[in-house]
């Protein structure tokens, strides 16, 4: 099973941009679509986007962040990335990173391996 870490999180202003990282050991992710959730305070958590493990790497993005965020990966350093542009208030939550065996997943109950979150607050 992998094991995750995110990293990246903070405090930004509204129209700022962060860039989150996914450290995986304990198993290659090559294998693995990889996949970015929040989970904001109250709210349920929620898919925000998702990368399939062949080389093509296939994106696929929650509607609110589209055109906002995008989700990319490096194999070579075990590494998944969410660069976040033009962040809204809204965007304030725990994101967090997750692993699976499918080639991509939208459902949590897809992921078998989860990081423990990384906080990001958008505010003025």
């Amino acid at each position: 099973q992998v094991h995750l870490v995110e990293s990246g999180g903070g405090l930004v202003q509204p129209g700022g941009s962060l860039r989150l990282s996914c450290t995986a050991s304990g198993s290659s992710i090559s294998n693995y679509g990889m996949g970015w959730f929040r989970q904001a305070p109250g709210n349920e958590r929620e898919f925000v986007a998702t990368i399939s493990w062949n080389p093509d790497g296939n994106i696929y993005l929650a509607e609110t962040v589209k055109g906002r965020f995008t989700i990319s990966r490096d194999n070579a350093e075990n590494m998944v990335y969410l660069q976040m542009d033009n962040l809204k208030p809204e965007d304030t939550a725990v994101y967090y990173c997750a692993a699976t065996r499918l080639w991509v997943g939208m459902k949590q109950s897809q992921y078998e391996s989860w990081g423990q979150g990384t906080q990001v607050t958008v505010s003025s």
